[in-house]
């Protein structure tokens, strides 16, 4: 049963975790989005030298559980003189990591536009830079915000995980509370709904610019 009597006591803690996680969340998304597009130019460039590497980073990255990519930029690069404090740490295990599946969405977004589209652009006289970033782009974005906006969320309700480096984020202090009270039920129950409220707003925003700028608005 649910102790509404201790909200009052829980609540102030609780936020102050779902604070932590809005911190984890958005710096990771606002990483992983220059980083997800550096990676999928860097593989669509033709130029072996550069895209081999990142290939070969991306799907080193893929493969690697993310728990384990936070513990090794937290408990095993201070060993080589890298040295983060757990939120830095999230931030940037999370952004990198998220940064890969990005760059195949951002590569699938921009493999999906007309390559007609940048001769087009090319014949009057831009360059290929400037075409892609006043033509091809805008276009792969608007393919892209599906499969973009789901993985918003997900990197939300994967901040999660840094609770495992020690970030007081909500679901580190429900643990906290709930193996100091054992109320499991009731804390538990406002961790859910806290982040609740941080993903249903984020996917209504999300649903709102897919409406606005995805590729339906033609329809």
């Amino acid at each position: 049963m649910i102790a509404w009597d201790q909200l009052g006591e829980y609540a102030p803690l609780l936020l102050m975790g779902a604070l932590a996680t809005v911190r984890v969340s958005v710096g990771a998304i606002l990483l992983s989005i220059p980083l997800g597009l550096l990676w999928a130019l860097a593989t669509l460039s033709g130029k072996a030298l550069l895209a081999k590497p990142v290939t070969y980073l991306i799907n080193l990255v893929r493969g690697t559980p993310m728990i384990v990519l936070l513990f090794y930029i937290y408990f095993v690069a201070p060993d080589l003189g890298v040295q983060l404090n757990a939120m830095d740490a999230a931030i940037l295990g999370l952004g990198f990591a998220y940064s890969t599946y990005l760059a195949e969405i951002f590569r699938a977004g921009i493999e999906a536009v007309d390559a007609g589209q940048m001769e087009a652009a090319r014949s009057i006289g831009m360059g290929r830079v400037k075409a892609m970033r006043r033509v091809v782009l805008p276009q792969a974005f608007r393919l892209a915000l599906p499969p973009l906006a789901n993985m918003f969320v997900m990197m939300v309700k994967d901040s999660a995980l840094a609770s495992t480096i020690s970030v007081n984020e909500v679901t580190r202090q429900g643990q906290l509370i709930a193996a100091s009270t054992f109320d499991n039920t009731t804390v538990y129950t406002l961790v859910a709904v806290l982040y609740l409220a941080m993903t249903l707003p984020l996917m209504s925003f999300t649903k709102w610019l897919e409406q606005r700028f995805g590729k339906h608005r033609d329809r």
